[in-house]
């Protein structure tokens, strides 16, 4: 890793004004949340020195991504060009570098408004950047290629996988000069670290200085990556060899795994029934926008394992290689996709781009056994263009035939929501239109749109700020106003999932969004430039209520959580207690005096019309999971 300190400056400014940064970096670490956000070119420079001897081997660059647009120079020659803000890119920089002595990598990133570039809009701030890591790859002349679409150079493709027998087709890309003394080999070891088999050679085509070499491996019996219960990886380690002599090899991790989606009954992972429950994420988080660490993605990951979902919906666009490990092993299904968002636009170049980050998407990540489906669009407009989706859905196929393709429209009857094989929808009732109940109808008439063949939702939800209270409401709140109460954020997910696990049709749903996030263009609830429909703030301090509401329905962990802490100053005498726990017995104490905690389905606990003293009231609650005693407690205060 390129991990020491780099010079940047932002295009137009003096030299004294150069910032020793570290990479990952963003120069909108302070301003994302800011309607006028600086959108435009940064200039970063790196000097490194490599032993006298590299020049027997090849060296490669390799950025994990560049918000949106990148320009790469090294010792004054001209390397190449990038544009797309979320996937990674890699040059070959061998015949540039100096064995021995100082190399000048000189790098002019750009987030500015480009018409080429997808997205074209977004409910989210662009921050522009080098914002994952820069590797250096030395290599021998004859490798597994990292040129091909910046991917692996190795790719497992789960034809045919059941609990008998796995059969798995093995492509490999070698670079170099490639003559018949040249071999390749396959070794795979299960999940347990025992040897199973292996294959030498295969057949090999040549391509100039690429060499394509397939092989067929079966596995008896295979030991299945079967989510959250059982995420178990097998190793293939890929060798390169010379004369019999190992001259590069590589370790790639997968799980074996079969899904399928029947449309009445929803979605299967080997062969059983598996419903995805799941959530949305955006990767910034604040003070540090998009360019974030393995810690705070790890951290990311814990939430997501704490609240219990077995799916996320890694939205709108590719996150890192880091977060889809995580995925893999943690075991939760992942919805991935492409940032075409909203607008799109009939040119060649804006085609391309789709095409070129479609194929990098699937490529750079076609062994994690999590993906389990390639998304092509979310709510386009209607001046968006329909052909070049057909080409993506094709390209998808013939890039990745055993995952789905699927999209995310929020209007029904469109024209492009027939071409992916699957549908999904967002759709906010409750927040942006009607009564949270109407959810239930909203799924049947969407599934009706796509021939009832099943459907998902792909975002639902409500904002919410941990600032803002109001007991006993019945309408929502403007939902472009500054007032989002916690409270109605609440009662959206509870009557949003009460109609949403009525339907077994509805293959999988990803609330939104797990994490608020920027988006510079709001002005509503207590922070300008923010989208708060997350269930843990920005910095991932605060779990707000409805967090707590899946956690009891979706996790396996003990929950007893009185919901309204945070509303602690009351005018009120009379309140309802409402409680989440997936506990039995639960038992409420107010001031000391019990109350019965009436069920109300789906993890719910209501005490109602308890009366509250003047001045402090202690609020507490018991239950029993599994013979162990579980309590939680907050105070209000009542004003005279």
């Amino acid at each position: 890793m390129l991990s020491g300190k780099w010079r940047f400056f932002k295009s137009g400014m003096e030299s004294s004004n150069i910032e020793y940064v570290s990479i990952p970096h963003t120069w909108n670490d302070k301003d994302g949340t800011s309607s006028d956000y600086y959108r435009g070119e940064g200039c970063y420079s790196y000097s490194f020195r490599l032993g006298k001897k590299v020049g027997k081997n090849r060296v490669f660059l390799r950025f994990g991504a560049v918000s949106q647009e990148a320009d790469v120079f090294l010792n004054g020659h001209y390397i190449g060009n990038h544009k797309g803000g979320f996937t990674a890119f890699c040059f070959e920089i061998t015949p540039y570098i100096k064995g021995g002595k100082e190399n000048e990598l000189t790098v002019i990133a750009s987030n500015a408004p480009n018409s080429d570039i997808a997205p074209l809009e977004g409910d989210f701030t662009i921050f522009g950047g080098i914002y994952r890591p820069v590797s250096l790859l030395i290599l021998p002349t004859t490798c597994i290629t990292p040129l091909d679409y910046a991917s692996s150079g190795i790719y497992i493709k789960q034809t045919d996988i059941s609990a008998r027998s796995a059969t798995i087709d093995i492509t490999a890309k070698i670079d170099g000069n490639i003559r018949k003394d040249i071999s390749f080999r396959t070794s795979v070891y299960d999940p347990n670290g025992k040897a199973v088999t292996f294959a030498d050679n295969g057949r090999i085509e040549k391509s100039g200085n690429i060499a394509t070499v397939e092989q067929r491996i079966i596995i008896p019996n295979p030991i299945l990556w079967n989510g959250k219960k059982a995420p178990r990886q097998y190793r293939f380690l890929c060798e390169v060899l010379r004369n019999g002599k190992v001259v590069d090899s590589l370790s790639v991790y997968t799980g074996l795994r079969y899904f399928s989606i029947d449309r009445e009954k929803g979605f299967f992972l080997n062969g059983a029934s598996y419903q995805i429950r799941g959530v949305n994420r955006h990767q910034d988080r604040q003070g540090k926008g998009w360019a974030i660490d393995e810690h705070d993605q790890y951290e990311d990951m814990q939430l997501l394992k704490e609240i219990g979902a077995n799916g996320v919906r890694l939205a709108h666009y590719p996150h890192s290689d880091f977060f889809y490990t995580l995925c893999d092993r943690e075991g939760l299904l992942v919805w991935a996709e492409i940032p075409f968002v909203g607008k799109g636009i009939e040119s060649e170049e804006f085609g391309e781009n789709l095409k070129l980050q479609l194929t990098e998407l699937i490529r750079q990540n076609f062994n994690h056994p999590s993906i389990f489906c390639w998304s092509l669009f979310n709510e386009l407009s209607k001046e968006s263009p329909e052909g070049v989706l057909t080409e993506l859905n094709e390209i998808a196929h013939r890039e990745d035939p055993m995952r789905f393709t699927v999209a995310a429209a929020n209007v029904e009857g469109r024209p492009e929501n027939g071409i992916t094989d699957l549908m999904a929808f967002n759709t906010y009732p409750g927040w942006y239109w009607a009564q949270p109940e109407t959810m239930g109808p909203s799924i049947e008439w969407k599934n009706n749109s796509v021939g009832k063949k099943g459907v998902g939702i792909s975002e639902y939800g409500a904002g919410a700020s941990i600032k803002h209270h109001l007991q006993g409401m019945k309408e929502a709140p403007k939902c472009d106003g500054n007032f989002h109460p916690e409270e109605w954020q609440a009662i959206v997910h509870e009557r949003n999932y009460e109609e949403i696990d009525k339907r077994a049709y509805v293959w999988g749903t990803f609330v939104w969004n797990m994490f608020d996030f920027a988006s510079a263009g709001r002005n509503e609830g207590d922070t300008c430039g923010m989208n708060d429909k997350g269930l843990v703030t920005y910095d991932r301090k605060i779990k707000k209520d409805a967090f707590y509401f899946y956690k009891a329905n979706w996790s396996d962990m003990p929950v007893l959580y009185i919901t309204s802490r945070r509303h602690t100053e009351r005018n009120d005498k009379n309140t309802d207690v409402k409680i989440y726990s997936n506990c039995s017995n639960v038992v409420l104490y107010v001031n000391g005096v019990p109350f019965q905690a009436t069920p109300k389905g789906h993890c719910i606990f209501i005490g109602e019309n308890i009366e509250l003293k003047p001045g402090k009231n202690e609020i507490c609650v018991s239950g029993d999971f599994d013979g162990e005693l579980i309590t939680d407690r907050c105070e209000w205060f009542l004003n005279d």
